[in-house]
């Protein structure tokens, strides 16, 4: 298949998913502001979402895509059809249980994750009821990436990329109608996650059932006694531990976050949001389409084509990711206030945020690579590699914490995670290229030199309008400052894309089969 039209399908509904987590963010700021109340709900949804990401788009999904691909290779869809059953079992009762436990848990969770909100009794009982509300997200949303992993084997990708749009509809519908009907409005945003769980779920099961693949949840023990299922467990093992690691990273980073200014976890959360905007568009959509396709090229035994696909995956990355990163960085203040300021949102808090924006920004090139580097690994089964190399960016990270927090507050936190992944970025790729897994095609010094150079032109035209343009002016209404954004924007993407089609860049150079 065509890849490029694969991750450019991925790419666009993933857009959609961020539009709408925009207009949800929006929605969230100016309704709620930044207070106590709201650090209380970043820290209760950052639980369930740490173990999404460990069970599911984490360690589950590096683990379940290269064995099913391999499954379906050797024994056809009748035995990829088998293991996609066991496999539900023995997934669906696990994170049932540790829904339970979760719920029982929370205040210790909510502890362990965030000790400064221990200091206000209100603010920590706050984020301990919402935790026990959100918990069973995790279930739901391990489901949910399950039935994913499944339908990308089968080069279905529309329907997973789409599928986050239902979270961020039932957070704006909440928002507007729920929250006014509640004695303490925040809780309308915990009940949306769960709503949005639910719906995610059920949006897959139908498309599931077209290719015969809707799975049978029945015994775990018949599941768990599946050979495949176990070489899943095992391969799961080092990788729960390589995203335990990744996750370490953030629940320190919170824990700091907490003792800091109040508002401090809310900036920092508003300012990630608008990172996973370029990090899901091109890192998520590139991975999703690469995974699958290396694991087939691995499986097959077509060394060639999997240092190919490597190759074209980090070329793409880098047209796309490094003017992104330049636009997140320059253009930070104006991007928050037009986004978040108004209502409850004050200028204080753009400023705020737009420092951690910048702080990401400069590590949104690693932060992609990292998800088409490290596929290179997990296609062939190799977790205990990126394991070390994740453990190497997290002691980075936190190093530079003890550097950059004091001097820079939670904006050295956030310049602090794109150190770390970058070092994470640059060790897996010389691991890659050290191995020969990954061999540079010809033509990348030339492909470097014209990125250089169109990359100049942009940085030229965005430092001059960053000098002509006050976005704190109180003269400009919103609809003014966003069509001022949007045209400072395009320019500088028009000037970028321009520049490079004049180097000759063409489409047709990043058109590869896999």
């Amino acid at each position: 298949m065509n890849l490029l039209r694969a991750a450019a399908t991925v790419s666009s509904l993933t857009l959609l998913s961020r539009v709408t987590g925009l207009a949800r963010d929006l929605l969230i700021s100016r309704i709620f502001g930044v207070s106590a109340a709201t650090d209380a709900f970043n820290v209760a949804f950052r639980i369930p979402n740490l173990l999404r990401r460990l069970f599911a788009e984490g360690a589950f999904q590096q683990a379940f895509v290269p064995i099913l691909a391999d499954t379906r290779t050797r024994q056809g869809d009748a035995g990829m059809r088998h293991l996609v059953d066991h496999v539900a079992a023995a997934l669906f009762w696990t994170l049932f249980l540790v829904s339970v436990l979760g719920v029982i848990a929370a205040p210790v969770l909510v502890w362990v994750i965030a000790t400064g909100l221990a200091r206000e009794a209100q603010t920590f009982e706050l984020a301990t009821a919402m935790t026990r509300w959100m918990f069973p997200y995790i279930l739901c949303m391990s489901l949910v990436a399950f039935s994913a992993g499944v339908l990308n084997t089968f080069k279905r990708f529309a329907i997973p990329a789409v599928t986050p749009v239902l979270l961020n509809l039932s957070f704006i519908a909440c928002a507007l109608w729920l929250a006014p009907r509640l004695t303490v409005p925040i809780f309308s945003l915990a009940f949306a996650v769960i709503i949005g769980g639910v719906v995610q779920l059920a949006f897959q099961v139908p498309a599931l059932h077209r290719l015969g693949m809707l799975p049978r949840v029945g015994n775990p023990l018949r599941g768990f006694r599946d050979e495949s299922v176990r070489r899943i467990l095992r391969l799961m093992l080092p990788a729960v531990f390589a995203v335990s690691v990744a996750q370490l990273s953030i629940i320190i980073n919170t824990n700091i976050a907490s003792h800091l200014a109040t508002g401090s976890v809310t900036w920092l959360a508003f300012a990630d949001r608008l990172m996973e905007f370029p990090t899901a568009l091109l890192g998520v959509a590139l991975g999703t389409v690469l995974l699958p396709s290396l694991s087939a090229a691995f499986a097959e035994q077509r060394k060639d084509d999997y240092s190919r696909l490597l190759d074209w995956g980090l070329r793409l990355t880098l047209v796309l990711a490094l003017p992104a990163a330049v636009g997140l960085g320059m253009l930070a203040e104006g991007l928050v206030a037009v986004l978040f300021q108004g209502g409850k949102f004050s200028w204080h808090d753009v400023q705020q945020t737009a420092l951690a924006l910048v702080g990401y920004a400069i590590g949104l090139i690693g932060l992609i690579a990292v998800k088409i580097l490290a596929p290179g690994f997990y296609a062939q089964r190799d977790i205990k590699t990126p394991v070390k190399i994740a453990v190497s960016s997290l002691v980075v990270t936190q190093l530079a914490n003890l550097g950059l927090v004091p001097l820079l507050g939670h904006a050295g936190l956030a310049l602090s995670v794109s150190i770390g992944a970058c070092a994470n970025a640059a060790l897996l790729f010389a691991g890659l290229w050290r191995r020969g897994i990954f061999v540079p095609q010809p033509g990348w010094l030339g492909f470097a030199v014209r990125l250089a150079v169109g990359l100049g032109a942009m940085v030229a035209w965005l430092g001059w309008m960053r000098n002509l343009i006050d976005w704190q002016a109180a003269h400009q209404l919103w609809t003014t400052r966003a069509l001022l954004l949007a045209a400072v924007i395009a320019a500088a993407g028009g000037i970028y894309f321009a520049a490079l089609w004049m180097l000759g860049f063409r489409p047709r150079n990043f058109v590869l089969r896999g």
